[in-house]
């Protein structure tokens, strides 16, 4: 077998493994950053949402020519049953200044020009590739292997997705359980921008996040969310993959009800089907999280759990991009002292504590307990939907109390269990 030897070997060209790759790379070091598909982003799931903050710090001003979609002025949040629609919808040009902004990307477009940037700055970027398994040797990480072809490096960063197979063939970290994650069904709808703006409200480039819950998982936990793009709409669902076989739906099921409910059917509507896809995506939070760093080698991005679903927000991208930062940044820490120990390495850990991703996380440590609670799918979505169509619902009956009228729905649901799911929820926020 013959071998080469790297500064860095970067598994995955996703964002957390793009964005290592290109700040090592940028401070000189030799760098083999290592994509799977056909080219970086190519196994990335149609469309997501990007919070600017942490990619700005390292590309400022990406925006103006990396390829986003929309910047998002818009938000909102729906309860469904199978037939009605409660929403909640909040517009702010706060939502759009600088530092405080998102947009909306398509992954596959954005995670290539990522990828491509880390090209750019000299690293040595290689898609269609799949690694074999890590070379180990006395529990140190020494490099890769790709078709029998041996590659070593002082150190390996693992972003190679949620399932991370390579850190669970390597014995570095536990098998990911279905409880830790959901499956993704994700659709996109081809449509003129004057007819996204006009359905939705919005100005030239401006954008919307809609999320829902409810019926659209079929009473499971989960969700479904929509993005506008500039010419199209990305819409999709989650379902815990734990909780999946407990339906009498498929995820495909689930998904052809939510496109078809009155209040989504609208939305698509005359849209062209062009892309549909799947994926396992990370949903337990804090929980997930596990190994990190050891002798030689480092984990961040979906691969080390990183992501955070709170209900009215899906963050997961900005976590990407600041865990592959910090790896970065411990690595040259580790080479300043030529020591690639996991002593050395732990700065990584550390830095990530003092971080926005670690303590974001620890916040919301409770909410992925909190919301695996039937009653948050089933019975408040119902409950809220009567309550609001007693009070706007006219049919020539003489006037209930409102407060009667909205008690009568709160008993049927159990006023204790609304209090105790009350409290719950504002412990886990």
């Amino acid at each position: 077998m013959s071998e080469e030897k790297f500064d860095v070997i970067v598994v995955g060209g996703g964002l957390a493994g793009s964005t290592a790759a290109y700040i090592l790379a940028e401070q000189g070091l030799e760098v083999l950053l290592i994509e799977r598909g056909n080219y970086g982003g190519s196994k990335n799931m149609t469309g997501g949402r990007l919070y600017s903050h942490s990619l700005e710090k390292i590309i400022p001003n990406f925006a103006e020519e990396a390829p986003v979609e929309r910047r998002v002025v818009k938000e909102a949040v729906t309860m469904m049953t199978e037939n009605d629609a409660v929403t909640f919808n909040f517009r702010s040009p706060r939502l759009a200044e600088t530092g405080s902004d998102s947009y909306v990307v398509l992954r596959g477009e954005f995670d290539r020009w990522l990828f491509d940037k880390a090209e750019e700055e000299g690293a040595i970027a290689t898609s269609g590739i799949k690694v074999d398994e890590l070379i180990v040797e006395n529990k140190k990480v020494k490099g890769v292997i790709c078709g029998g072809e041996e590659m070593l490096a002082d150190v390996v960063i693992l972003a190679d997705g949620v399932n991370s197979l390579l850190a669970e063939k390597a014995g570095l970290r536990p098998r990911v359980k279905p409880s830790q994650v959901a499956v993704g069904a994700k659709e996109v709808y081809e449509l003129p921008s004057k007819v996204i703006e006009d359905r939705f409200g919005l100005e030239e480039n401006e954008g919307a996040a809609w999320l829902f819950a409810g019926s659209p998982t079929n009473g499971l936990v989960g969700g479904g969310f929509l993005y506008t793009n500039k010419q199209s709409i990305s819409i999709g669902m989650v379902v815990n993959l734990e909780r999946i076989g407990e339906s009498d739906k498929t995820i495909e099921d689930m998904m052809n009800e939510f496109t078809k409910h009155p209040e989504v059917a609208p939305l698509i509507k005359d849209g062209k089907l062009v892309e549909r896809s799947g994926h396992v995506v990370p949903e337990a939070g804090l929980s997930m999280v596990s190994t990190l760093y050891g002798d030689g080698f480092l984990i961040c991005g979906d691969a080390a759990g990183f992501c955070l679903n709170i209900g009215y927000m899906v963050r997961g991208m900005d976590f990407a991009i600041a865990s592959g930062e910090m790896a970065a940044k411990a690595v040259l820490k580790a080479r300043e002292k030529e020591d690639f120990s996991s002593a050395t390495l732990k700065i990584y850990k550390d830095m990530l504590d003092e971080s926005f991703v670690m303590k974001d996380l620890s916040l919301y440590k409770k909410f992925p307990s909190f919301m695996d609670n039937p009653r948050i799918f089933n019975e408040y979505p119902e409950m809220l939907s009567n309550i609001m169509a007693d009070m706007f619902i006219v049919n020539g009956n003489h006037g209930i109390p409102l407060r009667k009228k909205a008690m009568k729905h709160i008993k049927s649901v159990g006023l204790l269990n609304l209090v105790k799911d009350g409290l719950r929820g504002v412990k886990s926020i």
